[in-house]
């Protein structure tokens, strides 16, 4: 546990208008699937611009473990891997992939299908996560999974056979990386795939994974059936390494644009655009709903909130950026009116509760907060002082460190988690603070 973060309550004291720029790392879900693909291709890929983070660094740790080659250049912010072409270098190795999910459920889907032996455990809360619905693919598949502990979740060990059948279906109903990982390790299968999906959830991510799919050479196709979306990926395709600039986290961006939202400020941040692969950037058409103007310029996004903070209530769909429902949970108290969220009943299987996290922290400040099944129904009000509980949950922290931005007495425990995914999180929203103080 790390010293709680006491935020800054810099309201009322920030010229209205006032510009700032805030950097942010490369995306956590961009680095992490360019990394297995640059495993599955054929030849050294330079990924640039790459995350470093509690994820990331698990990810690379697993991918060295089964033996690929690598070259990491930290300051530079690039990772160099020499592919096997889908083959796996060691046929049998322990790994372990901690907490983080993209690492679990795709490194998991690969080697299921790979031929050897493999050993995966993961942290106590990666352990809580569900990964039931893609180990009984890999079964359906051929794959003997001996579960060490509880079935349907790790640690567990994978014997692999390769693609015993061509058709598969997979329920996304608690996880999009299930089909992820397995459209990426399709290629695997040297004829055409099959994958029948059940449930909607999380399309914005299977989108980017598509994409990042053809960009490395191997083409997807989807087409709408009466059981639902079923995507076929053709045989005889390849990954084909090369070097691959990475985009800058979208999700992370997405608090310093809640910034400007809350203090009635400027917030850029550079080489962030509306044709990311990032599904979070539709969370800014939600702040344009608020009241903020959003313009997509050539150094990036700008995000001006509106005159004196005053934010409007919404109702909105967050299936498509559910990682920013935390994010408008902690505007929600400043507006005008209520704030309903929905299509985010998925998020209380992720790094904690979030849904009940949400409505349990508001509560404490002395906030409405109703929580639903899969929504939550926000009322304005004056957000008492309150230590976060953030549940061991990075977003929880960087979420909720917004609204002491506005509100008295609001510290975040054990910011510390932010690790995961954005280490030095509060010390940029620090340097952030300080440069609006200036003159």
């Amino acid at each position: 546990m790390s010293n709680p973060y006491q935020v800054p309550c810099i309201y009322g004291q920030v010229q209205p208008g006032k510009k700032l720029a805030a950097e942010v790392p490369g995306s956590k879900s961009i680095t992490n699937r360019a990394l297995l693909l640059a495993t599955l291709a054929e030849g050294t890929s330079r990924l640039q611009g790459a995350l470093f983070s509690e994820d990331s660094r698990h990810f690379l740790s697993c991918i060295q473990e089964l033996g690929f080659e690598t070259q990491v250049e930290e300051e530079q912010r690039q990772i160099l891997v020499v592919g096997q072409g889908g083959a796996v270098p060691r046929a049998e190795a322990s790994i372990y992939v901690g907490s983080a999910g993209t690492a679990a459920r795709f490194l998991t889907a690969y080697l299921g299908v790979a031929k050897g032996r493999y050993h995966l455990d993961a942290s106590p809360q990666m352990k809580r996560r569900p990964m039931a619905p893609l180990l009984t693919c890999l079964q359906e598949l051929g794959c003997q999974v001996r579960y060490r502990e509880q079935e349907g979740f790790f640690p567990f060990t994978l014997e692999g056979q390769g693609f015993g059948k061509q058709q598969i279906t997979v329920d996304i109903g608690s996880s999009s990386q299930f089909l992820s990982a397995l459209l990426i390790s399709s290629v695997l299968s040297r004829e055409e795939l099959r994958i029948q999906v059940q449930g909607s959830h999380g399309m914005a991510y299977i989108d980017m994974t598509r994409r990042m799919m053809e960009q490395f050479g191997v083409a997807v196709e989807q087409r709408e059936t009466p059981e639902g979306p079923e995507f076929r990926i053709p045989g005889g395709q390849s990954y084909q390494a090369r070097a691959y600039r990475i985009e800058p986290d979208v999700s992370a961006a997405c608090y310093f644009y809640g910034m400007a939202a809350l203090l009635g400020i400027a917030v850029t941040v550079p080489h962030v655009h509306f044709d990311s692969l990032q599904g979070d950037v539709e969370f800014l058409r939600i702040l344009e709903r608020m009241g903020c103007q959003v313009s997509d310029g050539e150094e990036g996004i700008t995000v001006l909130g509106p005159g004196q903070g005053r934010l409007e209530g919404v109702e909105a769909d967050m299936s498509a950026c559910s990682d920013q429902a935390i994010t408008l949970a902690a505007l929600a108290p400043f507006a005008q009116g209520p704030t309903r969220i929905t299509g985010i009943g998925h998020i209380r299987l992720q790094e904690s509760d979030r849904i009940h996290g949400i409505a349990a922290e508001l509560g404490r400040m002395g906030i409405r907060c109703v929580e639903g099944r899969d929504d939550l129904e926000i009322y304005p009000g004056t957000p008492g002082p309150c230590l976060v509980n953030t549940y061991e949950d990075h977003r929880m922290a960087m979420g909720f460190s917004l609204v002491g931005l506005r509100a008295e007495g609001i510290a975040i425990d054990n910011p510390a988690c932010c690790r995961k995914t954005f280490e030095t999180y509060f010390s940029v929203l620090s340097e952030c603070v300080e440069r609006l103080g200036q003159p």
